[in-house]
C-alpha cells in the first residue's frame, strides 16, 4: 500500500505540488490555517467590544429605570460578550505547534469553548429568569420608559451587528463555534425588542408588563441553547456534514489513475478537516507511481474542498479496495488466544 499523508497544518506557502517533471508552483505566502485562526481572533475581539459596551450603556439605563425585562436583556448581553473569552483562547491554543503529547495540535480546544459557550446562556438564562420572578412576585415600579425603549433598541441593533459580524467570519473559517455564537448574538437582538413590549405595557398601565418580558426573553434564551448545543455536539462526536465527504469524494475521482475511492472518512479538529480515504488503483503500478497519485489526490482535495487542512491517502489495488483488505484475520502468538485485528 503506498500512501500519502499531510500534517494537521498544509501551507501553500511552504508546499510545492509536483504537476508534471520539472513543474511546480505554490500558493501565496502563509498558511490557510494560521490565517484563517487570526481571521477568527479579529472577529472575537471586536464583538467583544462591541457588546461589551452596549452592554454597559444598557446598564447605565437599567439603574435609572428599574426595568427587570432590560436588567434580563443586558445580563444577557455581558454573558454574550464573556463567551469572546473562551473563543479566544481556542484560537490562541490553535495557533501553537503540535507536541509529541498533541501529534494533531490543540485545535479541539475550540470545541471545549463551544461547550463554554452553552454553559454560559445557560447561566444567563437561569439569572434572568430568576430576576424576572422575583420582581413578578414583589413588583416594583419602572421609570424612564423612554430610556427602557431606547436601550432595547440599541441593543437590538449592537447584537445584529455582531451576530453578522461573527456568522460571516465563523462560516468562512469553519467554526461551528463561532457561528453558534453569532446566533446567540441574533436571538439577543430580538429579545431586546422584546423589552419594547414591556415598556410600552408599563406604559399602557400594565406594570406586570416587564417581569413577564423578562420571562419571554429566559424562554428564548433556552430555545437557542438547543441548537448552538447541538452543533457544539456534533463536532465533538467528530461529526461532519455528509456533503463534506461528497466533495472528498469528487476531487479525488477526477484524480487521473484513481478507478474508485473505496472509503472517505474526515473530522474538524477545531476549525479545519481532516481526511483519510481509500483510492483504488491499477494493481501492476510501481510504488513510486501509486505514490504519485496519492499526492495528487491530496493536492486537489486541499485545493477544492473549503476548510481542508489534514489529508491522509491509502493507495489499495484494484483486487482489493477498501479498509476491509487491511485488516489481520485470526491467528495466535506469543501465547494468547486466537485473535484478529480489525
Amino acid at each position: 500500500m503506498a500512501e500519502a499523508a499531510s500534517s494537521g497544518r498544509h501551507g501553500h506557502g511552504d508546499h510545492r505540488h509536483a504537476h508534471a517533471p520539472g513543474h511546480q508552483h505554490t500558493h501565496g505566502p502563509a498558511d490557510p490555517g494560521i490565517l484563517a485562526t487570526a481571521r477568527g481572533m479579529w472577529a472575537v475581539k471586536w464583538s467583544f467590544v462591541g457588546l461589551f459596551v452596549t452592554a454597559l450603556l444598557q446598564l447605565a439605563i437599567v439603574a435609572v429605570s428599574g426595568s427587570v425585562a432590560l436588567l434580563a436583556d443586558t445580563i444577557h448581553n455581558f454573558a454574550d460578550a464573556a463567551t469572546a473569552i473562551p473563543l479566544g483562547i481556542a484560537f490562541a491554543c490553535a495557533r501553537l505547534a503540535p507536541s509529541r503529547r498533541f501529534p494533531y495540535g490543540y485545535g479541539r480546544v475550540e470545541d471545549l469553548a463551544g461547550g463554554v459557550v452553552v454553559l454560559t446562556i445557560l447561566g444567563s438564562a437561569s439569572v434572568a429568569g430568576y430576576q424576572a420572578t422575583m420582581r413578578l412576585l414583589h413588583p416594583e415600579p419602572v421609570g424612564y420608559l423612554g430610556a427602557v425603549a431606547g436601550a432595547a433598541v440599541l441593543g437590538f441593533l449592537g447584537n445584529e451587528a455582531v451576530a453578522v459580524f461573527r456568522i460571516r467570519v465563523g462560516r468562512e473559517i469553519g467554526s461551528a463555534a463561532l457561528v453558534a455564537d453569532g446566533y446567540h448574538a441574533r436571538v439577543d437582538g430580538l429579545t431586546s425588542l422584546a423589552v419594547l413590549g414591556g415598556a410600552a405595557g408599563v406604559w399602557a398601565g400594565y406594570p406586570l408588563a416587564d417581569p413577564l418580558v423578562g420571562l419571554l426573553i429566559t424562554g428564548a434564551i433556552l430555545v437557542l441553547v438547543w441548537p448552538a448545543a447541538r452543533a457544539v455536539l456534533t463536532r465533538m462526536l467528530d461529526g461532519v456534514e455528509p456533503e463534506v465527504l461528497d466533495a472528498v469524494g469528487h476531487a479525488a475521482r477526477h484524480v487521473a489513475g484513481v478507478a474508485e475511492v473505496a472509503e472517505v472518512r474526515g473530522r474538524w479538529v477545531g476549525h479545519r478537516l481532516a481526511f483519510e480515504l481509500n483510492v483504488v488503483v491499477n494493481g501492476e503500478l510501481t510504488v513510486a507511481e501509486g505514490h504519485g497519485i496519492a499526492k495528487e489526490v491530496r493536492h486537489q482535495i486541499l485545493h477544492h474542498v473549503p476548510h481542508a487542512a489534514g489529508v491522509t491517502v491509502h493507495v489499495d489495488p484494484a483486487a482489493e479496495p477498501g479498509e476491509t483488505y487491511h485488516r489481520v484475520g485470526t491467528h495466535a502468538h506469543d501465547g494468547l488466544g486466537a485473535h484478529a485485528h480489525g
